[in-house]
């Protein structure tokens, strides 16, 4: 049984609490936030203590911490956590600065501490079959990838000025999911956006639609398209062409139902947001870090993905700002 204290409270924290306490393999020992009312409201609701973050790395009972935190604290927090001698789960991104993320690596991978981030989409049913039937040789060699994600709504302004753009907020998770599928960096990252769906974002100094292709070493390509607003619901797909074949992933709508008439056939939307669409996949990149903690095996989503995909997200930014192609090399 893995004693577990949570470290942050807001709405992914909240998504983590019920897969910590509803797991057999773990419980919930304590939370903490900088709202101490929402601490101590979500650990009242799972039986555990409300607790100041300092304390509960203080405390030796605990076994591991989830981090749920803003992104500007998860450096510091996987730090200090791991040099506490406990396993780390982390939220996307490792970081905001790429540099920061290293040094992160640099003083967390000697304590032995096991770190993982939470690109929880690797461990979607759907696009985790991708990825095994075209490690299976399904269809050929593989060639181009085709990456999807539109939100329903752009959030708020004030979030957007501290996300730390698209790239490193939005988009990280499709860059996580190339890397994943296609199983190696790419050599260059070109991207472009622009800021249509609300202005003020622009404003802000970020872009709300963007399209980023990202080229191989062997030749193969893959093209991500991100939108703020997809007034139809959270847009979730992926799809890769091989030499023998294609394997795609589509979206889940909230129903199966169809209609069927002389007027045309209908469906229903896909599912509205991300606490709908991958609850499923929460819960099995929980069992996974769980699995990873207890066998003593690597974790399947190291620190070093975590770097790797911040990595793109800095290139892409820089090359949407100068409109040239940006060179990864890490």
């Amino acid at each position: 049984m893995l004693r577990v204290g949570l470290l942050g409270a807001g709405r992914i924290g909240q998504v983590h609490a019920v897969n910590i306490a509803g797991n057999a393999g773990s419980t919930l020992a304590a939370v903490s936030d900088f709202n101490t009312e929402a601490a101590a409201t979500l650990a009242a609701k799972y039986g555990a203590a409300a607790r100041d973050t300092a304390d509960i790395l203080a405390d030796d009972s605990i076994d591991a911490v989830l981090v749920a935190t803003s992104t500007d604290t998860h450096s510091d927090l996987i730090e200090a956590a791991t040099a506490a001698g406990k396993a780390v789960l982390c939220e996307k991104p490792v970081d905001l600065s790429l540099e920061r993320a290293k040094a992160c690596l640099a003083k967390s991978a000697p304590t032995g501490a096991p770190v993982m981030i939470g690109f929880n989409r690797r461990f979607d049913p759907n696009f985790a079959a991708v990825k095994a039937a075209a490690e299976a040789g399904e269809i050929g060699k593989s060639e181009m990838l085709s990456v999807t994600s539109f939100d329903p709504a752009p959030p708020p302004v004030s979030y957007i000025k501290v996300s730390g753009g698209l790239f490193r907020d939005m988009m990280i998770h499709d860059f996580d999911m190339a890397n994943f599928i296609m199983g190696s960096l790419p050599v260059s990252v070109q991207a472009v956006g622009t800021s249509i769906v609300d202005p003020e974002i622009g404003a802000a100094g970020d872009v709300d639609t963007a399209i980023v292709t990202l080229r191989y070493a062997d030749g193969r390509l893959a093209v991500i398209r991100n939108s703020r607003r997809a007034v139809y619901g959270y847009d979730q797909r992926v799809e890769l062409l091989g030499s023998d074949g294609l394997l795609s992933a589509d979206n889940i709508l909230e129903n199966t139902v169809s209609k069927s008439t002389v007027a045309g056939v209908t469906a229903a939307k896909p599912e509205f947001f991300f606490l709908e669409r991958y609850m499923r996949a929460y819960a099995i990149e929980w069992q996974a870090f769980l699995d990873a903690v207890s066998g003593g095996t690597p974790m399947p989503v190291s620190l070093e993905d975590g770097i790797a995909a911040l990595a793109l997200a800095e290139a892409a930014t820089e090359s949407a700002s100068t409109g040239q192609p940006v060179e990864i090399a890490l």
